[in-house]
């Protein structure tokens, strides 16, 4: 497949009359395997409302999103929790770890909805804890990790089910830049080792030259 991911013309709307808001404007773009596409922009650029939409979490007010294939703005929701958990990973800033999980419990909860075996699932997430670099926090719960470590917690997790696609949204944006910049550079080694596509959003400039391709977002409106 010469790419994993095609938006078409899509366009998303909030509000109406006065209170319209056209948070993305026609953007079309594609992306490939093994490629990381940056998507930078100012806060309320539509980064966000565009990634949501490129993963199944919203649906566009118009045009078209296919990722592997499938159809998404069309699309039944079972067929979207399906390419949610098996094909899509994701990636937040917030982190979003279960904060009485540990580490390692963190990582096994995608496995777990998609009824791994206990065995497997426990040799999978010791493997990913590795490949992040934090297997010997395994046991730790969020609270006893740093930021970074917590990120890389997420990043374990976001790849538990070998998805095709990551979507990282501003996932170094609570971190400090040399933090940052080891994340941004796992996620770029992740993506080289396993042939996925990630799209990741930022406005850290100092972040932006690890990925293959950038685009840029500017009132909901595609520039470059």
């Amino acid at each position: 497949m010469d790419e994993l991911v095609r938006v078409e013309e899509v366009s998303r709307d909030f509000g109406r009359g006065a209170q319209l808001v056209h948070a993305v404007r026609e953007v079309s773009f594609t992306a490939a395997p093994g490629e990381l596409v940056a998507i930078r922009g100012r806060s309320g650029a539509g980064k966000t409302t565009l990634l949501n939409i490129v993963g199944g979490l919203d649906r566009p007010s118009s045009g078209k999103v296919f990722v592997d294939g499938v159809e998404l703005s069309s699309a039944g929701e079972s067929t979207l929790v399906d390419l949610r958990r098996g094909v899509i990973g994701f990636v937040f800033q917030s982190f979003g770890l279960v904060p009485i999980l540990s580490a390692a419990e963190n990582v096994s909860v995608p496995l777990r909805l998609a009824k791994v075996p206990a065995a497997e699932r426990e040799q999978r997430v010791a493997v990913l804890l590795e490949l992040v670099g934090i297997g010997a926090h395994a046991k730790q719960r969020p609270n006893e990790l740093s930021g970074g470590q917590q990120q890389r917690v997420a990043v374990a997790r976001a790849l538990a089910n070998e998805p095709k696609l990551l979507i990282a949204d501003e996932p170094t944006g609570q971190l400090d830049s040399e933090t940052g910049r080891s994340i941004m550079d796992l996620i770029r080694a992740v993506v080289r080792a396993r042939g996925m596509t990630a799209l990741v959003a930022t406005h850290d400039p100092a972040l932006i030259d690890v990925a293959d391709r950038i685009l840029t977002l500017r009132d909901g409106s595609l520039i470059t």
